[in-house]
């Protein structure tokens, strides 16, 4: 029932900016917590930020904080990811990923519905 689709990857320089953008649909972003992960190659997918749709709270991972920002638009049902002063380390395909009710989980197990991915690419 739902879907998710990404986007707004791209290949850019260190020190540059990405924004992207998730589509929801068959679920609203008020009762569900939407969530950005990555996984670079041979790497684990791990926990980038995540926002509640009913309490508004963000989380973010160490690494990100103060260049990361997660945001929801309810009227477009989209939430976004918002990356400045990228790194080589972003470099990763990002998914954006969703669960139901409203508690924020940083696993992966937690959360049913992923999208297909979109590649950020950060060289130096």
């Amino acid at each position: 029932q739902v879907q998710l689709v990404e986007s707004g990857g791209g290949l850019v320089q260190a020190g540059d900016s990405l924004r992207l953008s998730c589509a929801a649909s068959g679920r609203t972003f008020g009762g569900s917590v939407m969530a950005w992960f990555r996984q670079a190659p041979g790497k684990e997918r791990e926990f980038v930020a995540a926002i509640s749709g009913s309490a508004l709270s963000t989380y973010y991972r160490d690494s990100v904080k103060g260049r990361f920002t997660i945001s929801g638009d309810n009227a477009k049902n989209t939430v976004y990811l918002q990356m400045n002063s990228l790194r080589p380390e972003d470099t990763a395909v990002y998914y954006c990923a969703l669960r139901t009710g409203t508690v924020v989980f940083s696993t992966r197990s937690a959360y049913a519905y992923w999208g297909r991915g979109t590649q950020v690419t950060v060289s130096s």
